[in-house]
């Protein structure tokens, strides 16, 4: 069987508690041709010790300092030192199961370029997983099951960002790293989508995801809710928007807020929907609130909803079934 080489890009910074069992985790891989680039985002603890130390006891790792800072700059350095056929990435404080990297490279050899690798991923932490990501888990697995992960871009990041191996030219077809756009993972998600690259469906656990308070995606300000909304109005305007069409916002909580401001700032009409009747025929940032069933005089409207209760969101369902509209064509939850 062909044995193409995979570069694992691993960003880390002050992670040397959980640093060994990544490493050995990639260690016992039964794949074995890999190569690790090792990426110190300036860390102020022993992690640059301990990649070292693996780095000196196999060649197969190499240890690089971050050229600039943050993690978009410390992938890009790894990126470049990089010479593998397929790319993925992994977590400094994250689990790989032994099977991982064999079940990813069979996939993309068996489909080919154009595809990306999945795998289905499971949270762990010593105080025990909130229900909060329970639920995503087992969302985020749900689609990976089927292949269906696009079909639900726009409430949460659809690929996970230690979970996924393409083909180099792939990703470089896409911009890798280049943008400076946080969440970078939800970003590259929507950067696949719009390639089309298509998800190869997996229900093999392949990635073990640790939980703890200081992990990145909980302390730093890059992965605060306004800036998954803003990645998601870009790509929206980006990629779905059509401007022959009236656009509609359906709700005025924070989200709703959030996606009208980014709308106004760039001076784009819209029709603000919303249930409330406290806030109907008021307006907010200059706008006044509809009724939502406003959306029945308007022509062929594209809508985004930001209404994140799921009895709720059943109901709007419902609605839009009886207007005739489809979901990922006419209206698109944004949560």
């Amino acid at each position: 069987m062909e044995q193409p080489l995979v570069s694992i890009l691993i960003p880390f910074k002050n992670t040397a508690e959980y640093l060994p069992e990544c490493l050995q985790s990639i260690l016992d891989q039964r794949y074995r041709n890999w190569e690790v680039w090792a990426i110190d985002d300036r860390s102020d603890d022993s992690s640059s010790e301990i990649v070292s130390q693996f780095a000196k006891e196999d060649s197969r790792i190499g240890l690089f300092q971050n050229e600039s800072k943050g993690i978009i700059q410390a992938l890009r350095t790894g990126y470049a030192l990089s010479k593998g056929h397929l790319v993925t990435r992994m977590d400094s404080d994250d689990i790989m199961t032994p099977n991982k990297l064999e079940v990813m490279v069979n996939a993309l050899l068996e489909k080919g370029p154009g595809h990306v690798a999945l795998g289905q991923v499971k949270y762990f932490s010593d105080r025990g997983i909130s229900n909060g990501y329970e639920r995503y888990e087992q969302w985020l697995n749900r689609l990976t099951q089927n292949g269906s992960n696009y079909t639900e871009i726009y409430k949460e990041c659809v690929i996970p960002s230690p979970c996924w191996m393409v083909h180099r030219h792939d990703l470089d077809a896409c911009g890798a790293f280049t943008p400076n756009r946080y969440p970078e993972d939800y970003d590259l998600s929507f950067r696949f989508y719009e390639l089309g690259l298509r998800c190869i469906p997996c229900n093999e656990l392949l990635h073990l995801w640790r939980d703890y308070d200081t992990r990145t995606s909980r302390t730093s300000e890059h992965y605060a809710q306004n800036y998954f909304l803003e990645i998601k109005l870009h790509y929206f305007l980006r990629l779905e928007y059509l401007s022959d069409r009236p656009l509609a916002l359906w709700g005025a909580g924070n989200k709703g807020k959030e996606i009208a401001k980014g709308l106004l700032e760039r001076k784009l009409d819209f029709y603000w929907l919303c249930d409330n009747p406290r806030k109907i025929g008021k307006k907010i940032y200059g706008k006044e609130m509809h009724h939502y069933s406003a959306l029945k005089t308007l022509h062929r409207p594209q809508s985004i909803v930001t209404v994140a209760n799921e009895e709720a969101q059943t109901m709007i369902r419902r609605y839009f079934l009886d207007l005739g509209q489809a979901e990922g064509q006419d209206y698109f939850f944004f949560c």
